[in-house]
């Protein structure tokens, strides 16, 4: 087997970078960092799904080819289907071939691993549940990012694995575990054809031949007993109708076999609804009649059942807890029933010993689509999937009793309540804190760039059951627009923030509080579009408004100050910055104490305007400083620590220090690489800032003049 790679041995703690929608580093205690090296798992160890049928036919050839892809040159591969004969849907079998493949060859590996990869977070949750597989003393007291960081360094120490990411949206999504985990093979599936050229060589994946599509139908429809000729003859025909798509023939003979209907009546049935020859062209019209034919059989035995499934057509398509399906049912008997008839006619397939319901993203969007009533405005399930999820919302944190089931797992399934909000369906403030509560979790993570989507779908809901201008509508728009500034999209915050403003002096007054943060934010905003001239007079409205209204020292005025100096500073005037950056320290010492957060941030401001003045006598040692005491309470790795080692390394080679400059800024430009990924503000600054040092240096050494300059300051 060509499955190569070593093992580390000893270590006391561990830095790992994930890839999210950024990459963060993340630190193994010792302990973790030792299970990691040491834990070994059990033979045959690993995670696949089940799939809905059981059945795999065919594609000898294609199975064939996989296995010599990952065992030749290169070590990943990656399936997806031909986009011109599906039209983009799923349906085709490439999540089917790659189980195929990890179970077939399963003894060829020390482990299988099965992650739902449609997006970069759900990725580090796929690898967070290895940690919990294999480490679950540990993994319970654990982050899902520190999770998913055990998980990687686990797999660099135990080589000979087989990855499987399903459903890759976006192949760059792979770059940081193709590039980092090289013990094992990677197989991905994924819609797209296209830009997997420096990743992997790539597989086309179409539409069964019609001899294997007519074997599988018969499979599934007669599993215990041999098919007559005139049985095989109708499946034949039958899989024309259904163009040969492994999940209609699938769903069609699952069909067969619960009902007890004859193919030929099955396939006229189909012949009524569908034109000649559309199967092959149209999968999603043809599923769609196959399901209005299972949904009816499934509603005359089970009506629970048919409410299930289009409550799970709303959420996420993977890893839907059984019990986030438990305010669905009257109890736990009923559902488990349910879920059994959906399974037994292939709609769902289970995960986890049956904890966990996977959904076919076809099986979705036909009945999203599709079952509308006239007026658009009620679609079946969509209501009990939003009040499934809000009666599952953690109280805190993590997993309680009463709500067992934690953000991590429910994030996917909110997110995708509110990518598939039918624009024709009723408004609801509870959906609306749904969304709030989701967002507000992942700021408190540092991931308040990752809020937009859920922060847009809270702000239309509570625009159109609130409207324009209710407090709470208002302080969604105001949110939004922080999602929009922390994602470094600027133009879209100002734009918020200007309408929020605007309706907050009107609606509130020109000095309610709420008002007064929209000025200041609004200002902000202005600062960092570079539109000076907007921001300084409206920072200093704000600060007037502040002081009549909430008093000097209160902290939202102290803000308003700072961030008056800090424009005055940005506009080229450190004169004018100065004083006031100094005002701003003394009352925020006086009032928060010497090492509070907003203290630190002030002392560096003052730093850096001290900076900007060419005065480096004052500005090195508060930069020293600043930087000391953020190292000892943030650690290394914090943004704000990066900052103040970056601007403390631009006044070292302002000041002449070239070596203590190149050194820190070499430090820097890694920590920020590592931490906030290439294309970062501050990394990108760094490695700026390290180019220049070196080029002062280089000139110094050929004696040319070191004098030293002052400069303005990186600090982003």
């Amino acid at each position: 087997m060509n499955v190569n790679g070593e093992r580390p041995i000893g270590a006391e703690s561990i830095e790992v970078a994930i890839s999210g929608d950024n990459v963060r580093l993340v630190v193994l205690p010792p302990e973790a960092a030792n299970w990691a090296m040491t834990v070994e798992a059990p033979q045959g160890a690993g995670f696949l799904p089940e799939s809905t049928s059981g059945v795999f036919i065919g594609r000898r050839r294609e199975l064939s080819e996989l296995r010599s892809l990952l065992t030749g040159e290169g070590l990943a591969a990656v399936v997806p289907s031909r986009v011109q004969a599906v039209h983009g849907l799923g349906g085709v079998g490439k999540s089917r071939l790659a189980l195929h493949y990890a179970d077939h060859y399963r003894s060829a590996y020390s482990s299988v691993w099965w992650i739902t990869a449609e997006s970069p977070e759900s990725i580090v949750t796929g690898l967070a549940r290895l940690c919990h597989r294999l480490c679950p003393q540990w993994a319970g007291t654990a982050s899902s990012d520190e999770q998913a960081a055990w998980a990687i360094t686990w797999l660099q120490a135990h080589p000979g694995w087989l990855m499987v990411f399903d459903n890759v949206e976006d192949p760059s999504h792979l770059h940081p575990y193709v590039g980092t985990l090289a013990g094992g093979h990677h197989l991905a599936t994924s819609r797209r054809a296209t830009d997997w050229h420096d990743i992997s060589p790539t597989m086309l994946l179409g539409l069964l031949p019609l001899d294997e599509a007519t074997d599988l139908l018969c499979t599934i429809a007669f599993p215990d007993r041999t098919p007559m000729h005139e049985e095989q003859q109708q499946a034949r025909r039958l899989a024309e109708v259904l163009g040969c798509l492994p999940l209609a023939l699938e769903q069609a003979g699952a069909y067969v076999h619960r009902t007890g209907i004859d193919l030929e009546s099955y396939r006229r049935f189909l012949g009524r609804v569908l034109d000649k020859g559309r199967g092959a062209k149209d999968p999603e019209r043809t599923i769609a009649r196959i399901w209005d034919r299972t949904l009816t059989a499934i509603s005359r035995r089970d009506p629970l059942a048919v409410t299930l499934l289009h409550t799970m057509a709303w959420l996420a398509p993977d890893d839907i807890p059984r019990a986030l399906l438990g305010s669905c049912a009257p109890d736990p008997i009923a559902l488990g029933d349910s879920l059994g008839e959906l399974r037994a006619y292939n709609m769902i397939a289970f995960t986890d010993s049956g904890q966990s319901i996977n959904v076919h993203r076809l099986v979705q969007t036909v009945l999203r689509t599709r079952t509308a009533d006239p007026s658009g405005t009620h679609r079946p399930g969509r209501q009990e999937a939003e009040e499934a999820v809000r009666h599952a919302l953690p109280d805190g944190d993590g997993p309680t009793t009463d709500h067992p089931l934690s953000w991590e797992r429910l994030l996917p399934h909110i997110t995708a309540l509110a990518e598939s909000t039918p624009p024709s369906s009723p408004a609801s403030t509870a959906t609306a804190d749904i969304y709030y509560e989701a967002a507000q979790y992942l700021m408190g993570l540092g991931r308040d760039a990752h809020t937009i989507q859920l922060r847009t779908a809270a702000l239309a809901q509570r625009e159109k059951a609130q409207g324009e201008t209710h407090h709470e509508t208002l302080a969604s728009r105001n949110n939004l627009a922080g999602a929009y500034a922390s994602a470094g999209k600027v133009d879209e915050a100002v734009s918020l923030y200007e309408t929020t403003l605007v309706q907050c002096e009107q609606t509130l007054g020109e000095t309610h509080p709420d008002t007064l943060a929209s000025r200041h934010n609004l200002a902000y905003a202005y600062h960092e579009a570079g539109r000076m001239d907007e921001a300084i007079p409206l920072y200093e409205t704000a600060l007037a408004q502040c002081e009549q209204t909430l008093g000097e020292t209160h902290p939202d005025t102290l803000q308003s100050l700072d961030s008056l100096a800090a424009a005055h500073r940005a506009a080229g005037h450190p004169e004018r910055a100065i004083p006031l950056h100094r005002a701003a320290l003394a009352q925020y010492e006086q009032t928060m104490g010497d090492t509070h957060v907003e203290t630190m941030k002030s002392r560096e401001n003052l730093a850096c305007a001290y900076q900007s003045a060419g005065d480096l006598d004052l500005a090195i040692p508060l930069h020293e400083t600043t930087r000391d005491q953020r190292l000892e309470i943030l650690g290394e790795t914090h943004t704000d620590t990066l900052i103040s080692c970056n601007n403390l390394a631009s006044a070292y080679r302002s000041k002449g220090r070239l070596e203590d400059a190149i050194e820190l800024h070499e430090a820097t430009l890694a920590r920020c690489e590592q931490v906030l990924g290439e294309s970062h503000p501050l990394t990108l600054a760094s490695g700026r800032n390290l180019a220049k040092a070196r080029r002062q240096a280089e000139s110094a050494s050929h004696g040319a003049s070191a004098t030293p300059t002052t400069g303005k300051t990186s600090e982003p």
